[in-house]
């Protein structure tokens, strides 16, 4: 078929976006394929644009074509787009014009406006320009030839569209139009866009900026003069607002200013400028004229920065260049089990990422306005108060400290790129953010809707007396850290909670402590055990029971004894026996990617944490026979039932380093102060430390937190059987999200190419060194630290043989 709309579809400049294709569409005015060649000079992908200073690149151009019928003058613009080398959509109905410019985002829009009783163009139009990314889209009105005299353009105008275009189906003029616009309107939209770049860059700045007009009316001032000169920027680009002006400055020094910009000369000098309190401030200024239409000077660019005490200037490149000299450089390399870099890590350089700047004067306007001063805002206006009577010097390393104070994330180093380090960025993402929103209408439900009963097998508790000799045999060593709870995995047939669990509250006396007989903390045990998923590589009761025992080792240790209370102590067991219970074997990032029903009941924060304690304690209280609380105390239970939901949710990733630091620099440093100090007076000084209630909080969450992720510092065989569960959990993941088509979080876990000592390696130096090194500090765990060592170089040892496995193959 010799059709131009055939040869157009043809072409891979074209694509037909709706509307059916009609078999005897018109071909008439068409010229035939090859009779018009495309301009060479418009083939190239990307053209040149100069804009000032600014060199901007202009892509191939988009065209929108939006006609309900082939005729001739669809055609004829179909062909003139292909001669100029445009790529080039045809949308027959308004439904599909909307959804392929939203696709697409075009430069220009050719709409027919001749036959209203196909589509209501001008509605259409408005739609258009709903959406945001048209703005700079150029929307052209195709219009019938007047009959009688010239109608107004105003109603178009009024729809959004930019010009009209009467109709003429001759190619030659279609194209003639075509490249019009394109120098024209089309480029001017191209150069206004750029000014977005333009416009951020004056907004980052930490120099505070003013724009007047040459009658010094402002017309804009970014967030840093906002913040300097106690201004909100409507109230001052209110009607004819003139530049503020300070009675301090000589009239002379103002007459010269004015002088000198008149020339179209820059001025530059020492200025005194006028805050909204009515304060003068001393600044060093450079006042720039700009000149516009018809060679007068339109505007005045002034560039301002207060000067210290001592009244030192800076030129704005020195000051650059000494900020790139002393600014904190990060290097995003993992080094092998760090040390001492906890102050380090939780520290970031002065940010050039793309908002902190704004961020930052946003956030001190906000601070200086509160009446209600937290702690934080407290620190900031004490470092802002000290900033106005110190050197240069001093002055812009507090600035440093204050945006470094405003981050978001006070206590997570910042990671390389994921070229870098993969496996540390995948289980970052995977553990330690609630996932990205949902891409599909994929949902995710839980299996387990109904609580899980006790089996029918184990409905007589047993007891202590009534445990199986082999079983009992298996726990005899359950005291020492070298204890195998996969030996009572196997002894119990996966029920080594209920066991540990007996003999563990008995040698801490949980029951006495509770007031609660024996067979109700069987029944308990047994029905949190139940509602564990045995289906679970990892997140079973095994796993609960692992972390139990770490938490009675921890518990015995002196430092964690002076500690805490009894009901410290019992809330810890009681929080390591349920952190996870009705674990599904999914991480937090999955459900809410899936928009699971726990997710969204918990509005994807701390899901899993949140349920786990929630549910433990619906479960202990739904029936009195499993009610290990019925008979405490009002206060007493609020007080334990408070601690264990804190230790719970404190075993959430997200605020990991948060937990480490604050043990760090509440605990540690300060413990640590007094043993260099020495002298009388330190045992006081030190058990005034340790037994603070707020320090108490920190050591229960460092000690639950340790004993959840405690593998890698089991011995050898446990870590290694550990770490192949956890991984196989991990791999279960992400067969599930390519299967339901779902953002994968930690695509390093393909089991088809995962390096599981890679990853070992990773979770060690980003998670577990600086945490073990902190807990050990406190509670001097040196056995720990040695298999830790011992572990970390096993790994290492099968990485650097470039092996994925567990283990090497048999020799």
């Amino acid at each position: 078929m010799m059709g131009c709309a055939s040869s157009i579809h043809i072409s891979d400049r074209v694509v037909y976006h709706s509307g059916k294709e009609s078999e005897d569409s018109p071909q008439q005015n068409c010229p035939q394929p090859g009779q018009i060649k495309p301009s060479n000079a418009c083939l190239s992908t990307f053209t040149e644009v100069q804009f000032g200073p600014m060199k901007l690149y202009e892509d191939q151009l988009q065209v929108l074509l939006v006609f309900a019928k082939d005729d001739a003058q669809s055609n004829s613009f179909c062909w003139a787009c292909e001669r100029a080398g445009f790529r080039c959509n045809v949308a027959r109905t308004p439904e599909a014009a909307l959804e392929s410019f939203q696709e697409k985002n075009h430069d220009l829009i050719i709409m027919d406006h001749r036959h209203s009783r196909y589509f209501d163009a001008e509605a259409l139009c408005r739609s258009i320009r709903a959406i945001s990314c048209s703005h700079n889209t150029v929307i052209v009105a195709v219009v019938k030839r007047p009959d009688r005299e010239e109608a107004t353009v105003m109603p178009l105008i009024s729809a959004g569209f930019n010009r009209r275009y009467v109709e003429n189906s001759n190619m030659m003029s279609c194209y003639n139009e075509l490249i019009q616009l394109h120098h024209g309107e089309i480029r001017a939209q191209i150069k206004l866009r750029a000014c977005n770049a333009v416009f951020t860059a004056l907004e980052q700045s930490q120099e505070a900026i003013e724009i007047s007009s040459e009658d010094q009316i402002i017309q804009y001032v970014n967030p840093a003069y906002e913040c300097i000169m106690g201004y909100q920027r409507g109230e001052l680009l209110k009607e004819n607002t003139e530049v503020p002006k300070s009675e301090q400055n000589k009239p002379d020094l103002l007459d010269n200013i004015s002088s000198c910009l008149r020339r179209g000369k820059e001025w530059q000098g020492v200025y005194y400028a006028k805050k909204k309190n009515g304060d003068s401030v001393q600044q060093n200024v450079k006042m720039t004229p700009v000149v516009g239409q018809g060679g007068k000077i339109r505007h005045c660019v002034s560039v301002n920065r207060p000067l210290n005490d001592h009244n030192k200037t800076e030129k704005p490149c020195e000051r650059v260049q000494a900020e790139s000299q002393t600014d904190i450089q990060q290097s995003s390399k993992h080094k092998d089990r760090r040390k001492g870099s906890l102050d380090v890590r939780s520290t970031t350089s002065r940010g050039s990422d793309a908002g902190s700047s704004q961020r930052r004067h946003s956030s001190m306007a906000r601070i200086h306005s509160m009446t209600i001063e937290a702690p934080i805002t407290k620190v900031i206006n004490i470092i802002n108060a000290a900033q106005e009577s110190s050197p240069m010097p001093v002055a812009e390393a507090l600035d440093r400290v204050l945006e470094i104070l405003r981050t978001t994330e006070l206590y997570s180093p910042q990671l390389g790129t994921k070229e870098e380090d993969p496996h540390t960025n995948d289980l970052v993402g995977g553990l330690m953010t609630d996932g990205l929103r949902r891409l599909s209408g994929n949902e995710y439900i839980l299996a387990t809707k109904q609580l899980h009963h006790i089996p029918g097998h184990l409905t007589t508790p047993l007891s202590l007396n009534d445990i199986p000799p082999c079983i009992a045999q298996t726990m005899e060593n359950e005291d020492s850290w070298d204890f195998d709870i996969f030996n009572l995995e196997s002894a119990t047939m996966k029920r080594p909670l209920t066991y540990l669990g007996l003999k563990i509250f008995s040698r801490f006396g949980v029951c006495e402590f509770l007031s609660c007989p024996e067979a109700t903390l069987r029944s308990w045990l047994q029905i949190i055990e139940a509602n564990y998923h045995s289906s679970n590589s990892y997140h079973n009761s095994t796993h609960a029971a692992d972390v139990l025992h770490a938490t009675a080792y921890f518990l015995c240790k002196e430092r964690v004894k002076q500690s805490l209370d009894p009901i410290d102590e019992v809330a810890a067991l009681i929080a390591a026996t349920v952190h996870d219970v009705d674990h599904p074997g999914r991480t937090n990032s999955f459900l809410c990617n899936a928009g699971s029903e726990l997710a969204i009941l918990y509005n994807d924060t701390a899901v899993l944490e949140s349920h786990h304690a929630a549910l433990a304690f619906q479960i202990t209280t739904r029936d009195d026979k499993c009610n290990i609380f019925k008979n405490m105390e009002r206060n007493e239970y609020r007080t334990l039932r408070q601690a264990v939901i804190d230790m719970v949710l404190a075993t959430e990733m997200t605020k990991h380093f948060e937990h480490v630091n604050k043990f760090v620099n509440s605990i540690n440093k300060p413990l640590a102060a007094l043993e260099e100090n020495g002298g009388n007076g330190d045992e006081d000084s030190a058990q005034s430390i340790l037994t603070a209630p707020e320090n108490r909080i920190l050591v229960k969450r460092m000690l639950i937190k340790c004993a959840d992720i405690s593998n890698p510092c089991r011995p050898l065989e446990l870590c290694i059987e550990w770490a192949g569960r956890i991984s196989e959990e991990y791999f279960a993941q992400t067969d599930e999200e390519k299967q339901q088509g779902l953002p994968v979080v930690m695509p390093v876990f393909d089991r088809n190419t995962c390096s599981i000592p890679k990853s070992q390696i990773s979770f060690i130096d980003y998670f577990i060194t600086d945490m073990f090194d902190a807990w050990d500090a406190f509670a001097d765990l040196p056995n720990l630290m040695q298999h830790l060592d011992n572990n970390f170089k096993y790994w290492k040892s099968l990485d650097e043989k470039k092996l994925h496995s567990l283990r090497p193959p048999p020799e």
